[in-house]
């Protein structure tokens, strides 16, 4: 469950994004605008995120890690690990096209949280 000091740090920083190519390699990109929809859910919007959104359909397993701007004086970070869904059309679309306003998204990512852990 997303507490809401995870949800602070998660939509006042970047957040690393990393997902699994066919090939087996990992990719991992940051992402500036990451919210909190549920107890479990973050969504995510796909501007240019090509790589990401083919990973996430050949394999729907990722991971992100956060941690605050101020690290060097008090790191606090999480790891969240969870399975990925992209939407081209709906309801999460929409809403990532609120939160970026002056972008246009293609799709919207949808994750569902299933572990999270503090990393510092």
């Amino acid at each position: 469950m997303i507490t809401e000091e995870v949800k602070k740090i998660i939509e006042e920083n970047a957040v690393a994004f990393a997902t699994v190519g066919k090939d087996g390699n990992p990719h991992c990109v940051a992402v500036g605008d990451a919210r909190v929809v549920s107890k479990n859910g973050i969504l995510i919007g796909s501007i240019f995120l090509k790589e990401t959104v083919k990973n996430i359909k050949n394999n729907n397993n990722v991971s992100l890690a956060v941690w605050n701007k101020d690290w060097e004086r008090e790191c606090i970070g999480y790891e969240l690990k969870g399975k990925a869904e992209y939407f081209s059309s709906g309801k999460w679309l929409e809403k990532v096209k609120q939160i970026h306003k002056g972008f246009s998204p293609k799709g919207a990512i949808l994750i569902t949280i299933s572990k999270i852990k503090k990393l510092a």
